[in-house]
């Protein structure tokens, strides 16, 4: 029997500052995969409540993060409810003071622009104090680097950055991406991962290439 960490842990190292993510959450629009973790020095069991803003589960959008992914300290993010309605003169949220206000105004969520889940995928890297909007997608194996503000679309294995975030640069050719979306190493048993990890951290990535190109056949 392989020693394998446990997923179902909050703190699953000795450091205390290295939370899985899964295993606190409680809204019902919020769903983390297998040994995603959140890291940060103050409370990062708190996630949920610190680093998803404005979350309002009936206004109806979702927060979906994969399995294996990285998301370095003070990362937020943004829930569709933080928005204004944008259609007409003003932005101003009149209905959530009540009163006569709210009388003469639309419910103020049917008014808010919608933009979708937000959906982060497998293995993605987010670093330090990135902030994702709402409706953003960020594909498999994407980075983002540290201080970014994410409004578009990221796709797999590029890395992204700046404010706005736009995507650099690939990762990898567009060979070895493809062998990676179709391996999707993430979704392996545990012990078949385990014999896989020395392939998957080892630099030389043609001897990957060659591992993956083998396992398709």
């Amino acid at each position: 029997m392989y020693n394998i960490p446990d997923p179902g842990q909050v703190f699953p190292n000795e450091f205390g500052t290295t939370c899985f993510i899964k295993n606190v959450i409680s809204a019902p629009n919020i769903s983390v995969g297998d040994y995603t973790y959140y890291d940060g020095d103050t409370d990062p069991a708190g996630f949920e409540r610190n680093n998803v803003l404005f979350n309002y589960p009936e206004f109806g959008d979702r927060l979906t993060i994969g399995k294996f992914c990285a998301i370095a300290s003070g990362t937020k993010f943004i829930m569709g409810p933080a928005n204004h309605r944008i259609s007409s003169a003003t932005t101003y949220p009149f209905a959530v003071f009540g009163g006569e206000w709210a009388k003469r105004v639309p419910p103020h969520m049917d008014q808010l622009p919608r933009k979708g889940d937000t959906v982060i995928g497998n293995d993605v890297w987010i670093g330090r104090e990135c902030v994702i909007m709402p409706g953003v997608k960020i594909g498999d194996g994407a980075i983002v680097a540290a201080y970014s503000v994410v409004v578009k679309d990221i796709p797999p294995y590029w890395v992204a950055g700046g404010n706005p975030a736009k995507p650099l640069k690939p990762r990898f050719d567009e060979e070895l991406t493809a062998l990676l979306l179709d391996f999707r190493w993430w979704d392996l048993p545990p012990e078949q991962l385990a014999d896989w990890l020395p392939l998957l951290c080892d630099p030389d990535l043609e001897k990957l290439r060659r591992a993956l190109r083998a396992a398709k056949h």
